[in-house]
């Protein structure tokens, strides 16, 4: 018999952080949250908990300058700093599966 519940190798375990950012440190924290290589999405929540911006992020882009083609989401993200002196901001962060070293 086995058991019920299994993983496979192509699981990858996720959690989500919510942080509350001031307008006026919101783009500095969402530039360093890109930056981050486990930060997989990043969401900005307005007050009432509507999503307002939904940034989806991979390795390939940060490590490729997503934040040098984002201008435009960077733009957007002052406009709702203008708005809201405070926003909730989502973080879907990503551990990679790690390797058997057993094998070998």
């Amino acid at each position: 018999m086995t058991s019920g519940s299994t993983k496979t190798d192509k699981e990858d375990r996720t959690w989500i952080e919510e942080i509350e950012v001031s307008s006026d440190k919101l783009k500095d924290k969402v530039e360093s949250l890109a930056n981050e290589a486990s930060v997989r999405r990043i969401r900005i929540k307005e007050p009432d908990g509507d999503i307002a911006v939904d940034i989806p992020l991979t390795i390939g882009a940060v490590a490729g300058g997503a934040i040098a083609l984002a201008a435009p989401i960077l733009a957007l993200i002052g406009v709702i700093a203008a708005f809201f002196a405070q926003v909730k901001v989502e973080i879907v962060r990503e551990e990679p599966r790690h390797e058997d070293k057993a094998k070998g």
